[in-house]
């Protein structure tokens, strides 16, 4: 016997349309090339790791250069990531996807033309500006396809592009430098720069001919099927009890308390995704791996303990409707990983053991933490508040690799400054436990 509507909770099936089928039909058509592009995205920004290496050895950058490097990259991302996704809302997902896509590529290439550390610092802050805007404007659109109760199933999907890219990265980059080292003339880093740059200037050509904006333009949908996604939308907006003007733009967002409770929560997020992303390789090294290749192959296996966790926390969340708790513990494991790794004493394998810990807990946490602004952000505003939020987290991204990178030049070790990361993503947990109460994030099963 069927269930009836008012006792399921959820809207009924229009137009005779399956609604199960209907967004499995819409995953496998928006989802693969979407995750292709967020994996490139991130070996772009974060292959650095790797070939500081080679620009160590050939320029002579030493942690504290390669530490602003990254924080450059942030200061250009920060600069222009909301008003990237201001234009958003006007020229839609697809033409602001295939922009940033095509724009990184191109940066990401020339960066084998640096020749010391004023073109590097250049070319890293372009790279930020490039690719402003990639990660709020994906969230928007899947806010256009997806009803919040699938949606964080659909962002842990999409988040599988981050230890997807540490492991195809770690490896990949590892090996250009290993096997093409001096080839026609370029050094393995500048290979590296140059092949990890083509990738996403084609795959903005598929974006333009194969993604859509929303359900409506889909002509591989039938009219039941974007009724069904249309109503399921319409009905969240509803259950939201918003006026409709409260979130209508950048100043309401900016008035509303819960988008700057979130960005501080996205600071301890993005402190502790620089120590996954971009620190990895270092820690390895450390612990005594020198070679390239297997430098490349040790900072591949955190990532992979990461996609498996990531995906089972996601799910859990969906199938519960709670977020804060899930966020916040995940986030308290990372913490206690990185105090670990502190005092570790620098065995390998124990900080590849501790390494794939953080790594696990910060992927589920930063999988369920951005499900939480769409959930009560109006459509107007979720790519804003979403922009907002981002632009927050990217300041203390921007802050902790130099800070990271100058305590390590001055003290030999990275450990005082995974302390200080701790506490920061600690200080987080807080904030979003306390300020942002459960009852501002009930949501309804579709």
């Amino acid at each position: 016997m069927a269930e009836h509507p008012a006792v399921t909770g959820r809207p009924p099936a229009v137009g005779g349309a399956d609604r199960a089928s209907t967004y499995r039909t819409i995953a496998l058509r928006v989802m693969p090339l979407l995750v292709v592009c967020y994996v490139v995205s991130f070996i772009d920004r974060t292959n650095i790791g790797i070939a500081q290496q080679g620009l160590k050895r050939d320029l002579g950058f030493g942690s504290a250069v390669y530490g602003l490097g990254v924080t450059l990259f942030f200061v250009g991302f920060i600069l222009f990531e909301v008003p990237s996704n201001a234009l958003l809302a006007r020229i839609g997902a697809r033409k602001t996807l295939v922009r940033i896509m095509a724009t990184w590529g191109v940066v990401t290439v020339v960066t084998l033309f640096v020749q010391d550390e004023t073109t590097f610092y250049i070319a890293r802050f372009l790279l930020g500006v490039a690719e402003a805007g990639f990660f709020p404007g994906a969230l928007y659109l899947l806010s256009r396809w997806f009803p919040s109760a699938r949606r964080t199933r659909m962002t842990a999907v999409f988040f599988v592009g981050v230890p997807v890219s540490g492991v195809l990265g770690s490896l990949v980059s590892g090996w250009i430098m290993h096997a093409l080292g001096g080839v026609a003339g370029l050094a393995d880093w500048q290979w590296l720069f140059l092949i990890e740059g083509i990738p996403p200037i084609l795959l903005a050509v598929l974006v333009a001919f194969f993604l859509v904006d929303e359900p409506e333009q889909a002509k591989w949908l039938s009219p039941a099927q974007k009724a069904l996604v249309r109503a399921d939308l319409e009905a969240e907006r509803l259950s939201k009890e918003e006026p409709s003007d409260r979130h209508g733009g950048m100043l309401s967002a900016l008035r509303d308390p819960k988008v700057w409770i979130l960005g501080l929560c996205a600071c301890g997020a993005y402190t502790l995704a620089n120590a996954v992303s971009y620190w990895t390789p270092r820690i390895i090294a450390e612990a005594g791996v020198g070679d390239v290749l297997n430098l490349g192959f040790f900072s591949a296996i955190p990532p992979l303990l990461g996609i498996v966790v990531m995906l089972v926390v996601g799910r859990h969340s969906d199938r519960t409707l709670e977020r804060r708790w899930h966020a916040a513990v995940s986030w308290l494991v990372a913490a206690a990983a990185m105090l670990a790794l502190a005092f570790s004493g620098g065995s390998v394998p124990v900080v590849v053991v501790l390494l794939a810990v953080m790594a696990a807990a910060h992927y589920s946490g930063l999988t369920v933490f951005y499900s939480i602004p769409s959930i009560y952000l109006s459509d107007r505003a979720a790519a804003t508040g979403i922009a907002v939020v981002t632009s927050m987290g990217s300041f203390a991204a921007a802050a902790s690799p130099s800070l990271l990178g100058f305590i390590q030049e001055s003290t030999g070790s990275l450990s005082l400054g995974l302390v200080i990361s701790a506490g920061i993503v600690l200080v987080a947990v807080a904030v979003l436990l306390v300020g942002v109460k459960a009852g501002d994030l009930k949501e309804k099963h579709h």
